[in-house]
């Protein structure tokens, strides 16, 4: 008996990290579909023109648009929306044959039955991030639920594997301040990004020339705004557009500040120099967005090392919570 459960810990450990990788492709993938405009590169959900496949001959397309006429296909737009489609598919599959592993194998269950419920939320929010034609209220909480899925993913792996360094309690309080900040900057990315908003400033560290540029916050932060016929290129002013991209800068400050400290307060620990390699790295990716104009592979980037950072701090925050039990 002991053997068995042992086997099963050890295939269910290495199950989930194959499904930490695949959250995180899926978590870069969903970035690329946002920065490449491509969001709406199906009309559709969960096929695309009704299809298993992009349609690409004459034929297809032909019946493509005679389906959906306000949607001529595009098939450079459509195929990293399908691919990004596949690759979340896959991950729920893995996820659910998880859940079924560990409740078979006498494994704690109630993480992964929460992980299956969140993915299948991610779905649904999928699915209305197309239908609702790229409300940005949906697709930054769609965004949300891929990097909570990836920490969720994450802590289970850790979980399985006890965490890979020991941390004072003492940075207890700290550690959870950093993870509420990055968490918060995670939203207001994903905000920033899901309100085209990225470039609303074209400079740095001023705005537009400035240090207070003009900024309308209500607007900006208005979560009941309409959506309109269709959200791609974003319907806010410019002022609207900018307070977002302003509020997203302090978000970084607070960031490198609080995450910094906690980096410093760590010492000479692995996780210090990994923490502030990742924080050094994010900041250096954001400005360049900036002052390079959002070149897709730093975009991109960015958003991989926003995963990175949170699993960094999720890591720590367990390290503590686990030494403390």
């Amino acid at each position: 008996m002991a053997r068995t459960m042992r086997e099963a810990s050890r295939r269910t450990t290495n199950l989930v990290a194959v499904a930490v990788a695949l959250a995180a492709v899926v978590v870069v993938l969903g970035a690329y579909t946002r920065l490449v405009d491509a969001g709406l590169g199906c009309p559709d959900w969960p096929g695309c023109y009704g299809m298993i496949l992009v349609p690409e001959s004459a034929e297809e397309i032909a019946r493509a648009e005679a389906a959906f006429p306000e949607s001529p296909v595009e098939a450079d737009k459509a195929w990293p929306e399908m691919i990004h489609r596949y690759a979340a598919a896959s991950l729920g599959l893995v996820v659910l044959v998880l859940a079924v592993l560990a409740v078979k194998g006498g494994l704690p269950w109630k993480l992964p039955v929460a992980i299956v419920l969140l993915v299948i939320a991610q779905g649904a929010f999928g699915a209305w991030t197309v239908t609702l034609k790229l409300w940005p209220q949906v697709v930054t909480t769609h965004l949300l639920g891929g990097f909570a899925t990836l920490a969720l993913l994450w802590v289970w792996w850790l979980a399985l594997r006890g965490p890979p360094w020991r941390v004072s309690p003492s940075l207890r309080g700290l550690s959870m301040a950093t993870l509420v900040v990055v968490v918060a900057q995670v939203a207001l990315g994903g905000w920033l990004t899901a309100n085209y908003a990225a470039l609303a400033c074209p400079d740095f560290p001023t705005c537009h020339g400035v240090w207070i540029p003009d900024m309308d916050f209500a607007a900006g932060f208005d979560i009941f705004q309409g959506v309109g016929p269709n959200y791609l290129g974003g319907l806010m002013s410019s002022d609207a557009r900018v307070a977002i991209h302003v509020a997203h800068r302090i978000g970084a400050v607070a960031v490198l500040l609080v995450a910094g400290w906690l980096a410093v307060r760590l010492g000479s620990r692995p996780l210090a120099w990994v923490l502030g390699g990742v924080l050094a790295l994010q900041l250096a990716l954001g400005i360049a967005n900036v002052v390079f104009a959002l070149p897709l592979v730093v975009a991109v980037l960015h958003n991989a090392g926003a995963a990175a950072l949170l699993l960094v701090v999720v890591t720590i925050y367990y390290a503590i919570r686990r030494l403390s039990a």
